[in-house]
Formats: structure tokens, sequence, C-alpha cells
């Protein structure tokens, strides 16, 4: 079987040598593999470290193309029009996969799924207890949610995955990533595979890693653009969202409630702050107490407060935009 790997970057030269080491190291044969790389038009060395790439490899082919929207949606569909395996893979510049990954979603493809992919554990590229801190908040189910490809056992169908590997046909019913969409294109690309008859086959057996943000004020950023896009794809695709995507803005909106009923009584906001306090410290106790002492994992309940706050508070703003997003929405179609 011919594999297309995608990796679609915008200014990644500091992660991209390590996943192209990755992916010389891939168990499965290299002469099955085709690459297909995506600048974003990038303003440091990811095209460059790209070329080099493509100029010393032993892989059945290599392109590299631009990406002039320079968003994510807009690098895969770049990759879909020109890839000519007989599956394709979604590589994210930001990860990293074990040499096996390739081998492992092509033996779950044969065994007759159409569609494959694991769990997708999060790691740091510095080990220091500040960045084990943010790798805490980030893994942990209260930190980050409770997506089924982060950690989940076992095999399962599953409403989405990450780095999914997906048959020809699959691509070929389904079309194009929707545009539209800055963040949450593959929760709209999943619900139109599932809509279309194809199942999602996760295999713990399976597994790539994500790098956590390196400062807490980027994954505030991350974290506010996340939850903002949400309520702009529930505008547009409800069903591709689960309800654990609204608990920060529900939890955002109940808090305010709260606050502002301490004009009249103070027992709300006990209980709606107290109760959200008594399973944050619950939470980041079970960090601050498991294996070595961290003390950066002291920081652990306001990080996971400030974590809930940007996202419900990105929702909040996204929501308010959905007038004029659907607007716009509306026009390009």
């Amino acid at each position: 079987m011919l594999i297309s790997i995608g990796v679609v970057a915008l200014n990644e030269e500091k992660y991209l040598p390590s996943l192209f080491n990755d992916l010389k190291n891939q168990t499965y044969p290299h002469e099955k593999i085709e690459i297909i790389l995506i600048d974003g038009m990038s303003t440091d060395n990811t095209k460059k470290i790209m070329e080099e790439f493509k100029n010393n490899n032993d892989f059945y082919k290599i392109t590299v193309l631009d990406n002039p929207k320079k968003i994510q949606s807009a690098g895969w569909n770049i990759v879909i029009k020109n890839f000519i395996a007989d599956a394709l893979v979604r590589i994210d510049a930001h990860s990293s996969i074990p040499k096996d990954f390739i081998e492992k979603n092509v033996r779950v493809l044969e065994s007759g799924e159409f569609v494959s992919g694991g769990k997708r554990p999060n790691i740091i590229d510095d080990d220091t207890n500040y960045k084990k801190m943010l790798l805490e908040a980030e893994s942990s189910m209260f930190g980050s949610g409770i997506a089924p490809f982060r950690n989940t056992s076992g095999k399962k169908y599953v409403k989405s995955m990450f780095h999914a590997m997906y048959k020809r046909e699959v691509i070929e019913k389904v079309g194009f990533f929707n545009e539209k969409l800055l963040r949450t294109e593959d929760n709209e690309f999943h619900y139109r595979i599932r809509k279309c008859g194809f199942k999602l086959c996760y295999d713990d057996n399976i597994v790539s890693y994500q790098h956590t943000r390196n400062t807490l004020l980027k994954m505030i950023k991350q974290k506010k653009a996340n939850g903002m896009w949400i309520a702009l794809t529930s505008a547009v695709c409800p069903k591709c969202l689960n309800f654990y995507h609204y608990v920060p803005f529900i939890f955002l909106i109940t808090l305010f409630i709260s606050i502002i009923s301490l004009f009249f009584t103070k027992y709300l906001f006990l209980l709606v702050f107290g109760s959200y306090m008594i399973v944050n410290l619950i939470m980041a106790s079970f960090s601050i107490f498991r294996g070595k002492f961290n003390p950066y994992n002291l920081l652990l309940p306001f990080v996971f407060f400030i974590l809930h706050i940007s996202y419900g508070y990105g929702s909040l703003v996204g929501f308010l935009k959905i007038k004029s997003f659907l607007k716009k929405y509306d026009k390009e179609d």
C-alpha cells in the first residue's frame, strides 16, 4: 500500500528537523511512502529545511509546495489535491511520531477499516520543572478536556482523532477541508466522514505526540483561540462538536451570574466557585503528589483556572461574533 504523508507548516523551523528525523526512522518501507510538505509562506527557515529534506531522502517521492493562504485548512486541501497514494495521513508539524506509526496505521487499514488513528499524549521539548508543570496542565483531564484521542485505552470507533490516516476512497467521497474554519476544521471534516457512512477506528496501539506550548502565555492564547472557534463552528456545524467543548463557556457564564448575585445573596457564588475550587484542588493534588515533587505544580490550581477562563472567554467572544461570521460565511458561498 502506497502511503502519502502530509505536513503543513508555518514558521516551524524549531520542530521540523525532529519530525523529519522521525519520518526517516519509519519502519514502513520508504519506497512506499510519498511525502507532501506545505509551507505557509514562512518567514523563517521552514521552507529551506523542507527543501534540504527533499534533496536527501530515500522515499518514493517528496514534494514541497506553497500555501499562499497560510491557514491550515487551505494547506491540507493542497495536500489532498496533490497526493497520489492509496491512503493519506495528516501529521502536524508541531508533533512527533514513533518509528512504527505508519506501519501500525497501515495494519489497521489493511484489516478493513477506512480511517485509522490513535492516542495523542503531549510532550515537552525541554525537561525543566516549569515546562513539566505546563505539560501536566495540558495532559490533565481537568486541564485540557476528555477528547478520546488524548489517552483512551482499547480499540473503538470515535467521532474525531488526531493524526488520522484516510483511505483514498474516503477523501474522494468527502472532499476538502472547510477553509472558512481556521480551527476545528478537523472536527467538521470528520463529521462529514461519519455522515458519509465511514467509521473512524481508534486503536491505542497507535501513538503520536504533540508538543505542549512553551509558556503559559502561549497556552492561554491557544485556549482562547480554540474556545472562539468552537463557538463559531457551532453556528455552522453544531453536530461536529461535543458537550465538553462548551463546558468552559458554561462555567464562565455561571461564575459571572453568581458574581452578579452577590448583590442579593452569597450562596450561589459559594456554591459555584466553591464547587469548582474543590474539584480544582483535588485534580491539582493528584498532580502535585504524584511522582517526584515539582514545586511549580503548586501553581496548577491557578493555571487550571486561567486556562478554563481563557477558553470560556474565547467562546464568549466567538458567540458574540457569530452574526458577522455567518454574514461573511454566506457571502463567500
